[in-house]
């Protein structure tokens, strides 16, 4: 299941951030590759960890 879908509070809690940090990432068109799924945002769990591991290099570029 790990292509399942997760919900803000999901991706808040696997990351450690708040879930505003999320919801301003999402209006700056930042963070991980999300979807709306009817009225809500929702996260495929290999997006996050595709984004995460892009962090991750990015930061090891400074």
């Amino acid at each position: 299941m790990n292509d399942r879908m997760l919900s803000v509070n999901d991706v808040a809690e696997y990351l450690g951030i708040p879930k505003a940090t999320l919801h301003a990432w999402s209006s700056r068109g930042l963070g991980p590759k999300r979807y709306k799924v009817g009225k809500h945002l929702r996260y495929r769990r290999t997006d996050v960890d595709v984004w995460l591991e892009t962090q991750a290099q990015e930061a090891s570029q400074w």
